[in-house]
């Protein structure tokens, strides 16, 4: 069954994402279109209360999670020199099926 909201995360990563090129612990470098963010976040955790996210977060849509996993380096083109590494992952409750995931980072020193 479609959604009315299928298409739409895809279409805002597009349009608000930048390349961030991944460098996971095994396998090639890569890159992904996603929304990188400074600023602590909003979400929704497991029982549906507002959790704020203070680190740094890319959320990319669920077709281009593969290439995410715990300790993949992340190096957004809009922070040029800064590395990240990722600590978490979890999707938004969107039953759309190109639905963000939210990763939390931290920076690698």
């Amino acid at each position: 069954m479609s959604s009315l909201f299928d298409g739409m995360a895809g279409m805002l990563g597009d349009v608000f994402g930048d390349r961030v090129d991944l460098e996971p612990s095994s396998g090639p470098a890569t890159f992904v279109q996603g929304i990188f963010r400074r600023e602590p976040i909003e979400v929704d955790g497991d029982d549906g209360a507002p959790v704020l996210i203070l680190s740094p977060t890319l959320q990319v849509t669920r077709d281009q999670t593969v290439r995410l996993e715990r300790g993949c380096e992340v190096l957004p083109s809009v922070a040029p020199g800064e590395r990240f590494r990722v600590v978490n992952g979890q999707p938004t409750r969107s039953p759309a099926s190109d639905a963000f995931v939210i990763y939390e980072l931290e920076l690698v020193e």
